[in-house]
């Protein structure tokens, strides 16, 4: 099963070399290893037995660098060949991505072949995967065998499903990359359909019915800060329209009574006025002089008039 690391944004893909014993499965993971660039590949573990035979299986974990911005790896397995290890086989393809089945084109192999086939849509089936969902390749190996069968015959008994087949001389490099290279394009073309990315990319479309919805709620929230704010103070100007005019009186004079205290400076700067009652009294003060001088002097002129 791909596992996809987006923090890392990497992409494990596992590939599986299937086919009968002696096919040319480990052979073509060899020269993969020899060929491909240092930095790229990792160690080859193999398990064999004395016959020269992978008695579990190959493992080659294989970087192809940046795919679509995620760093893609391979992982490449082979499994046994022999029958009477399809428990391994079974084991090895728990979380196959994709499959290269290396057919012999050896007449006498095909039989052999045709298990072999056989087998791998028995044990995908266990995992609830159907072949022909399952990105997969046929490599017929062996091609430069003087008795190797037709590529058109090959097709016949092993192609049933019209997947893309390659031939190859596995132990001189010819065809074992382009059977890869394929496999690998269709397991990522697999992943853009059916992995996390595509998540990724319904997420913008997302976003937008996100952002539209808060969109309606902002319009009712604008309208509620107002009300508070305004029409709270208002409230008592429509007492006054109220019929009840005791009320609509004592709401005036309360606002008359909040502005008094700021004419207060008035009768402060009108404070210099107190001196006119003074010069009212200084005036009042010198007449009452003038007219007791008068008097003073009309007494004088009757007394001395009498004398």
């Amino acid at each position: 099963m791909v596992q996809i690391n987006f923090a890392l944004k990497e992409v494990n893909c596992k590939v599986v070399y299937y086919g009968p014993g002696m096919s040319g499965k480990t052979t073509n993971l060899e020269i993969v290893h020899q060929k491909a660039p240092e930095e790229n590949k990792g160690d080859l573990t193999s398990i064999s037995t004395d016959g020269d035979r992978t008695l579990f299986f190959d493992f080659m974990p294989l970087d192809l660098g940046n795919v679509a911005g995620m760093r893609t790896k391979f992982q490449l397995y082979t499994v046994p060949g022999q029958v009477y290890y399809n428990s391994t086989r079974k084991l090895v393809l728990q979380g196959v991505d994709g499959v290269i089945f290396v057919a012999d084109s050896d007449p006498e192999k095909m039989d052999e072949n045709l298990e072999s086939y056989a087998n791998l849509i028995e044990n995908l089936a266990e995992y609830g995967k159907d072949v022909r969902e399952l990105p997969h390749v046929i490599q017929y190996n062996k091609r430069d065998l003087p008795t190797a069968l037709s590529v058109s015959e090959m097709d016949r008994q092993l192609n049933k499903f019209g997947v893309p087949t390659f031939e190859a001389v596995a132990y001189t490099g010819e065809g074992v990359f382009p059977t890869l290279k394929t496999l690998a394009a269709m397991v990522l073309e697999s992943i853009e359909k059916i992995d996390g990315r595509n998540p990724r990319r319904a997420a913008p479309a997302g976003k937008p019915a996100a952002e539209a919805e808060p969109a309606p709620v902002a319009a009712p929230a604008a309208p509620a800060k107002p009300r508070p704010a305004g029409p709270a103070r208002p409230a008592p100007a429509r007492r006054p329209a109220a019929p009840v005019g005791a009320t609509a009186t004592a709401a005036r004079p309360r606002p008359a009574a909040r502005p008094a205290p700021r004419p207060a400076p008035a009768p402060v700067a009108a404070a210099p006025a107190k001196p006119q009652p003074r010069t009212f009294g200084v005036g009042v003060v010198v007449t009452l002089s003038v007219l007791l001088l008068i008097a003073a002097a009309g007494v004088a002129y009757l007394v001395l008039g009498q004398q």
